[in-house]
């Protein structure tokens, strides 16, 4: 399954990924009335990236990682926090303590999940007035360069990746669409709230490549097809770009009250 693929270098996914914006940590914090104590469920915390900034607020997490290799790297960057268990389940399949949580949190890792079991798992988790947080996070047009750089770089895409659809362009922040729907429908939730955050990070080519290699896509592909797609990316970069371009990321903070039965 693609979504094992991250397991298979769970310190180079810790070492490339990047973190969340502290607004979008602070607003999760107030929107959630997460206070020191509070119980948090994380659902595919990967390395700890959301985990940390939780755990530093002193809330009790429990974070529910498929990968066995992620999970070690979670532990060894939380191993300062008590109140952190990091455990290796399947949520899907992972059978819900008795005490509610306050937070049911999913970062980057929520289209993953069984949609037959996600959101409604996610509401038995929680306790009446409990929250539950999906963080999305998509690649847009804007940063120094980084319109440009993809626009090129598609023609290795189109040569390397024969899934890559001909012509494909970056969108606009103001081009991709919220989707809401599902939070809406279950009738366990109250109003949908969604918060938008724009994040420009400027990578080196060994860097920009290095998080490459943490895409699904890209690991499924056949060594030689990927060698030869992250070769064209470096030397797009090094040749037109003095070794440096800078990605734009979207990230969506979108989170529902669970509502009295």
């Amino acid at each position: 399954m693609l979504r094992e693929t991250f397991n298979e270098d769970a310190e180079l996914y810790d070492r490339a990924r990047p973190g969340y914006p502290r607004a979008l940590i602070e607003d999760l914090a107030r929107t959630a009335s997460l206070d020191p104590g509070s119980r948090v469920l994380e659902v595919a915390p990967g390395t700890g990236r959301l985990t940390v900034p939780l755990a530093e607020l002193g809330c009790r997490v429990t974070a529910v990682e498929l990968g066995d290799a992620m999970a070690a790297v979670a532990r060894r960057q939380l191993g300062m926090f008590p109140d952190v268990d990091v455990q290796v389940a399947e949520f899907e399949r992972w059978p819900l303590p008795r005490e509610p949580f306050d937070l049911v949190v999913c970062a980057t890792a929520f289209h993953w999940l069984d949609p037959a079991v996600r959101v409604e798992k996610a509401a038995d988790a929680l306790a009446p007035g409990g929250h539950l947080a999906v963080v999305t996070t998509e690649h847009v047009a804007g940063g120094n360069s980084t319109t440009d750089f993809f626009n090129r770089a598609q023609a290795c895409y189109e040569r390397w990746d024969p899934a890559t659809p001909p012509g494909l362009r970056l969108q606009e922040a103001s081009e991709i669409p919220t989707d809401t729907a599902e939070f809406e429908r279950c009738p366990r939730f109250g109003n949908v709230t969604v918060t938008r955050y724009a994040q420009d990070i400027t990578y080196t080519a060994d860097q920009y490549i290095d998080v490459l290699l943490t895409y699904s896509g890209h690991r499924a592909l056949d060594s030689t097809l990927r060698e030869g797609l992250l070769t064209c990316i470096r030397e797009l970069i090094e040749t037109h770009y003095d070794g440096r371009v800078t990605k734009r990321h979207l990230h969506e903070l979108i989170t529902a009250p669970r509502v009295e039965a």
